[in-house]
């Protein structure tokens, strides 16, 4: 397998709170990063993955094989100005120099939902240093396609040169999710075909089966709803301070930062599993049942009383004799 370091550069402009992807371009670029990051690292242990912002060119996560690491920072970019493309190339490819392993190749993958301000000459440019530097670049284009195609089609070409194949780019028209059209691109699939998430994996959140680590999935899945819930919750309230009320009345109970809460929606769905964790088989249970399972443990955990805390409530057949 290829030894590979890799860095993504993720868009954090404001064209992201738009809803042409569900449910915003943000969260199903999420969804979409994840899958590289676990495919990335499931094709080879010893394999590299970090974070860069095309908004400021910041770098969210150095080079890591931590996949939960990348996801929990991930979540918790937010839309910010205009994307910067030239500046986050080149921090993700200082940020690649710094690689531990010098016989990794270096790969950047970068997402792109907003226009590009640079022009055709300056992509060629850019290209140019990157081919001399022997760095791959993977492009994916979703949600603003005009305008961008033709020029980041340039800078490909420039990349992989006449005969070169490693560099892609990856339109993605507005309707199926980026994930699924993903799947079968060449950023997953690899230079060789063989993609780290394959087969039945691909149909699991995050790249992850549960049934190799319950815990971990549901750690992951917990983190997504909590901030999907966040983000629906900034977008109600918006246009008025309505979204508190719209949760209320669909039955939703409201926490104090007016972020519904999603273990008592799913709990009320999924219905009580019953019993400890003895009796239940975890990894048998579906996402929901699962969540109201992790739910049903706490709350019990918290209302179970500890022995130094218990109180002797029997009365002592000596103390009613006395007067």
């Amino acid at each position: 397998m290829v030894l590979e370091s890799t860095i993504v550069c993720v868009d954090n402009s404001e064209y992201m709170r738009n809803g042409d992807y569900n449910p915003t371009r943000l969260l199903a670029q999420a969804d979409a990063v994840s899958l590289i990051c676990s495919a990335k690292t499931r094709s080879n242990p010893e394999n590299n993955v970090g974070l860069v912002t095309f908004n400021n060119g910041r770098v969210i996560v150095t080079l890591t094989s931590e996949v939960p690491k990348l996801l929990a920072n991930l979540h918790q970019i937010q839309p910010l100005g205009m994307i910067n493309f030239e500046t986050g190339i080149r921090v993700a490819h200082l940020a690649l120099k710094h690689r531990q392993g010098r016989n990794h190749k270096m790969r950047i993958i970068a997402f792109v939902g907003s226009p590009v301000a640079e022009d055709e000459k300056e992509l060629i440019r850019i290209a140019k240093r990157l081919k001399k530097e022997k760095v791959n670049v993977d492009l994916i284009i979703f949600g603003q396609e005009q305008g961008n195609s033709e020029k980041m089609k340039v800078f490909i070409d420039t990349l992989n040169g006449k005969e070169g194949t490693s560099s892609h780019l990856v339109t993605i028209n507005p309707g199926p999710q980026l994930v699924e059209a993903l799947l079968s691109s060449p950023v997953i699939q690899g230079e060789d075909g063989a993609g780290g998430v394959g087969g039945q994996q691909g149909g699991f959140d995050f790249g992850l089966d549960p049934n190799d680590d319950p815990e971990l999935a549901l750690a992951l899945r917990v983190s997504m709803e909590e901030q999907r819930a966040r983000q629906e919750a900034e977008s109600r309230q918006q246009p008025g301070a309505t979204g508190g009320g719209a949760a209320a009345q669909a039955g939703g109970s409201v926490p104090a930062d007016g972020a519904p809460n999603v273990f008592a929606s799913v709990a009320q769905e999924a219905g009580p599993s019953g019993g400890r964790a003895g009796d239940s088989n975890f990894s048998a249970m579906t996402e929901e049942e699962q969540l109201a399972y992790a739910m049903q443990m706490s709350m019990n955990d918290l209302d179970e009383p500890k022995p130094d805390e218990e109180m002797d409530t029997t009365e002592n057949p000596d103390d009613s004799k006395k007067p």
